[in-house]
């Protein structure tokens, strides 16, 4: 990482830095990236779960609905030609 790219990353964030935050800056990110290389390197043993992804939540079961459109029409207080009539909304 450069001077430049910290000009560049500034000029995109919109914010105005002098030479002494450019350097404070590049500082920064060069520690930054030097802890993510450094955290990349370490190396994971596969670990086996102890537990097997399963479903906790209930049995999704088809449930009867005794529903019409006839019945739905006629709980609202107005109707024409098979819709429901509501107030105009602006």
């Amino acid at each position: 990482m450069e001077i430049k790219d910290v000009e560049k990353l500034a000029e995109l964030a919109k914010i105005e830095l002098n030479q002494v935050e450019k350097e404070q800056l590049l500082s920064d990110m060069e520690s930054i990236l030097g802890y993510v290389k450094q955290i990349e390197s370490v190396e994971v043993p596969e670990v086996e779960l102890e537990y097997k992804n399963r479903n906790i939540w209930r049995e999704d079961l088809p449930i009867s609905r005794d529903f019409s459109r006839e019945q739905i029409i006629g709980q609202f207080p107005d109707s024409k030609d098979g819709f429901v009539k509501v107030k105009k909304i602006l």
